[in-house]
């Protein structure tokens, strides 16, 4: 047991690393060879399956299942009862556990509650998947989706605030200040 605080009706399976200053809260199971990174939240009600990888500081929020295939990296957002898959086609009576897909979600990332994304997609660093979106394809970095099936209509900030491009392609995040560049249909961040 490393130096977590997991709730007493919290099963930790063991061979499973959980991160320092991480929170596993009430009727969760953290299964074994999963990794767990430092200072996240686990949220009531949630399933890390084996071999999944959570970076740092990742807020998990209640009743997500997030099933081996999954990677997140640092400082990705899980919306209450949002939804992972890791196989195309499952059947009951077929095992497919040699198929399952890997879905890798980068730093900063946040998806909505009750979103769904299918598994072998990527989402991009920053980008924001809206509550009840289903993701069935990639999602580029600082990209805005919604909708079933998901599609993009805008772009956002690491902040989480909507960009709006000027003629020339630059804009600011209204919170921060940063300013960012839409070039060729790639957001760049270009001040801190």
């Amino acid at each position: 047991m490393g130096n977590y605080f997991a709730h007493e009706t919290a099963v930790i399976d063991e061979g499973c690393e959980i991160g320092e200053g991480t929170k596993i809260w009430h009727f969760s199971h953290i299964m074994p060879n999963s990794k767990i990174g430092e200072n996240c939240n686990i949220g009531q009600n949630v399933v890390v399956s084996p071999n999944v990888v959570l970076g740092n500081n990742v807020k998990v929020q209640n009743n997500v299942s997030i099933y081996s295939g999954v990677i997140c990296e640092d400082d990705v957002f899980l919306g209450p009862s949002m939804v992972f898959t890791n196989v195309i086609n499952p059947r009951s009576a077929i095992v497919r556990k040699d198929e399952y897909q890997e879905t890798l979600v980068k730093k900063g990332a946040s998806i909505g509650a009750n979103a769904t994304i299918i598994c072998g997609n990527e989402i991009g660093e920053h980008a924001l998947i809206g509550a009840g979106a289903v993701v069935t394809k990639p999602v580029l970095p600082f990209a805005l989706v919604v909708g079933n099936p998901s599609k993009q209509i805008g772009w956002i900030s690491e902040y989480g605030h909507r960009l709006n491009f000027d003629k020339i392609g630059f804009a600011t995040c209204v919170e921060s200040g940063e300013m960012y560049q839409l070039l060729n249909n790639k957001v760049i961040k270009i001040s801190k």
